[in-house]
């Protein structure tokens, strides 16, 4: 599918890290964006620099996803491209000092990572089966979901978010199975470590530490390498059922 004007776009966690740079890859290349977050004040932000919209959305919520699915397509137009990056990372042993495991964190973040991956999703496989099929292959939309390389090598106190990124892994084939027959690619890309709010919050140091665990490129992975995937998988019709890890052949140690 070639990106321009003609085309809108829904990301979700579009506010910072990963789903900002997607948003911001997609607006360059002439898409009209929507920002799903809940994170107001930077997605306005955001938004305004791109010349997209913010929504507020809380994508665990059905009802709120139906409602700013609407709000998106009032201001943009029916999306053929949706790019699910909106998700959390807690860190908790199974049983920690502290105790075991909240059961209450682990549902947030199934709740959050899979249950909004999939809400989503379906919010947009609606819309986009509605829309008049284009390009020589007659597509009708793109859906990307974004997983972790933590979905294969899931960390010690990574047991809630391994799950719910292995579980966007699972449903990748089967998503794209469902919707082949309407014209709709659904592709997942699970990311190694990049530099993404959470770890820029590290020291320098700790940074370089961490980049240094990969075989190659040695370096933290940047968002706007991620963007640029998004938007290959996009334009490459071919590419449709499948997970593409995005890791620099890091296998993650188990701490």
């Amino acid at each position: 599918m070639q990106i321009d004007s003609t085309i809108s776009a829904i990301v979700t966690g579009g506010a910072s890290g990963l789903g900002e740079a997607a948003a911001r890859r997609l607006a360059a290349d002439g898409a009209r964006v929507a920002i799903l977050d809940m994170d107001e004040v930077r997605g306005r932000e955001v938004a305004g620099e791109i010349g997209g919209v913010l929504v507020r959305v809380d994508v665990s919520d059905a009802v709120s996803v139906t409602a700013g699915f609407k709000t998106s397509r009032a201001a943009i137009g029916q999306e053929r491209i949706l790019v699910n990056c909106a998700g959390i990372g807690p860190a908790a042993r199974m049983l920690g000092k502290k105790g075991p495991h909240d059961t209450a964190l682990f549902q947030k973040t199934i709740a959050i990572n899979l249950t909004g991956s999939f809400l989503c999703a379906l919010a947009a496989a609606e819309g986009m089966s509605a829309l008049a099929p284009i390009g020589k292959d007659g597509e009708r939309g793109v859906i990307v979901n974004t997983a972790s390389v933590a979905a294969f090598d899931g960390q010690i106190g990574q047991i809630a978010y391994a799950a719910s990124k292995g579980a966007i892994v699972a449903m990748t084939l089967p998503m794209a199975r469902d919707l082949a027959s309407l014209g709709i690619r659904v592709m997942t890309i699970a990311p190694g470590l990049f530099a993404t709010p959470m770890l820029r919050g590290l020291t320098e140091e700790a940074q370089a530490s961490l980049g240094k665990q990969v075989p190659f490129p040695s370096r933290l992975g940047e968002p706007a390498e991620y963007a640029e995937l998004v938007r290959h998988i996009v334009g490459n019709a071919m590419l449709n059922g499948e997970v593409i890890r995005l890791d620099g052949a890091i296998r993650m140690a188990p701490r």
